[in-house]
């Protein structure tokens, strides 16, 4: 069992992304967080997943990414 743990692969190895890249994509974000395409963009146009532009590309640091998760969670502890 522990054999079966060491070998998996990773979220990112499924998904193809490099987990060293600086910056993301937004449909690379949104695959890492395993989200639609268009509900990805919304969330960096209102600045819900941080973003930042590089010339005339929206680029998601990887760090972005739990701390949107991070914050969904806390809305959700206090909601209950």
């Amino acid at each position: 069992m522990a054999d079966q743990l060491a070998t998996a692969p990773s979220d990112d190895a499924l998904t193809g992304l490099d987990p060293t890249l600086a910056l993301l994509t937004v449909e690379e974000a949104a695959q890492r967080l395993r989200i639609g395409r268009t509900t990805c963009f919304r969330l960096v146009i209102t600045g819900e997943i941080e973003s930042v532009t590089v010339g005339r590309l929206r680029r998601v640091p990887p760090d972005a990414l739990p701390a949107f998760v991070s914050r969904l969670r806390h809305r959700a502890a206090e909601a209950a």
